[in-house]
């Protein structure tokens, strides 16, 4: 079964330029220095998963042809990875399904109290998503056939993210700075290890650059795509210093699992 995973957003929270254009160290050239905020899509057998409704999911959606949209992962409820997400809309009037949404219990209340009107029936406008309950493991189905996923919590500062971990094979942790012992187990030996790398210098909320290396070294993927890249990290200078299983992601990379 063909599983082909898309990072449609690989920027920081504010995006690269920032709103107010500034590029910092990275060369406005470069199209793969452009950078919306973070969220990815799962595709199989024709259907779409989202991770993440990037303030920017809009832009994103038309540049790579999306044109469903069957449910909806969520990382954390920060507003860079939730305030898209009145653009799932369109994809509930196109076949009047709520979507079914995947988050943990802080997410789920945030959305519940910034976004009712997308759950319950408001002004005359249907609901068009339905929360369900985030399991550590569940499947998404789609044709008689299912891709196992793993919801991971990683630590994100004072709070926690979600890591999905599809069919054992890649994981998608954009928005950490630990990986619990607990849990490193299943971080081991994956085909694509896709992770937060915001700059150059440590962060309280994120993984640095050289904390990238240091798990890349443990946990021994086959190639490890650096996301939630800032202003700091030009395109071309990190593949000046990456070996050649690390390279930097770029808005619409796409690979097979």
């Amino acid at each position: 079964m063909n599983i082909k995973f898309t990072l449609l957003g690989t920027g920081s929270s504010m995006g690269v330029p920032r709103p107010d254009g500034y590029f910092g160290n990275c060369d406005p050239s470069n199209k793969k220095n452009h950078r919306t905020r973070c969220s990815a899509l799962i595709s199989f057998n024709k259907k779409n998963t989202l991770i993440d409704t990037s303030p920017d999911l809009r832009n994103q959606l038309l540049s790579e042809k999306i044109t469903t949209i069957d449910s909806v992962l969520y990382t954390h409820f920060h507003a860079d990875q939730t305030h898209g997400i009145n653009d799932l809309r369109i994809f509930y009037l196109k076949n009047k399904n709520k979507i079914p949404v995947y988050c943990d219990n802080l997410t789920s209340r945030y959305l519940n109290n910034n976004f009712s009107y997308c759950f319950v029936n408001k002004y005359d406008y249907p609901a068009i998503l339905k929360l369900r309950t985030l399991k550590k493991t569940f499947y998404l189905s789609s044709l008689k056939r299912n891709i196992k996923i793993r919801a991971i919590p990683v630590k994100h500062g004072l709070i926690d993210s979600i890591a999905y971990i599809i069919n054992d094979k890649l994981a998608y942790a954009s928005d950490a700075n630990k990986f619990y012992e607990k849990d490193i187990r299943y971080f081991k030996n994956l085909k694509y290890l896709i992770i937060d790398c915001l700059r150059y210098n440590k962060h309280p909320s994120h993984f640095c650059l050289e904390e990238v290396f240091k798990i890349h070294s443990n946990l021994k993927p086959k190639k490890t795509i650096l996301t939630n890249l800032h202003s700091d990290l030009d395109y071309k200078k990190l593949l000046k210093i990456l070996p050649n299983n690390i390279i930097p992601g770029y808005d619409g990379l796409s690979v097979n699992i």
